[in-house]
């Protein structure tokens, strides 16, 4: 399970938004320069993302959470995101080219509808798919009354 920690900044209903600092896992990794999150760390460390899950642990505004993915459904929405518009793109261009007797401009045009359509295909099977690709709360780390004491 990949995990991040963020403070809970607002509750609304069952969820919760909870904010996290962006971070970068560079300085403990071995392809340190051979990688490119190094240089996407740089340019947009210090920012604040807010993230709305299911408060299943009972969290309240103040809270320092854990919150979490599986490494499972990170890879599924990725291939998602980017495999299925792609093979739609290529599919669609070659089907383009051939049945318009090796036009290319039937082929881009045929192109830009599969990778529309490879879109459209992998938010239908992102909805199918349910809750598997949310994060969710792992873990209250530090309550906000305990800052008090």
């Amino acid at each position: 399970m990949i995990t991040e920690t963020g403070k809970v900044v607002a509750l609304k209903g069952d969820k919760v938004w909870v904010q996290t600092i962006r971070t970068s896992a560079c300085q403990s990794c071995a392809a340190r320069n051979g990688c490119g999150q190094k240089v996407l760390a740089a340019a947009s460390s210090g920012r604040a993302n807010q993230i709305l899950v299911t408060n299943s642990v009972n969290a309240q505004v103040g809270d320092e959470v854990t919150i979490g993915i599986d490494e499972q459904a990170l890879l599924g929405a990725s291939i998602l995101v980017y495999a299925v518009p792609l093979i739609f793109m290529v599919v669609a261009s070659m089907l383009g080219h051939q049945m318009s007797g090796g036009s290319d401009g039937a082929a881009i045009l045929a192109a830009i509808a599969g990778l529309a359509l490879g879109f459209l295909a992998g938010h239908k099977l992102q909805d199918a798919g349910g809750k598997v690709y949310e994060p969710r709360l792992v873990r209250v780390s530090r309550i906000a009354s305990e800052d008090c004491l």
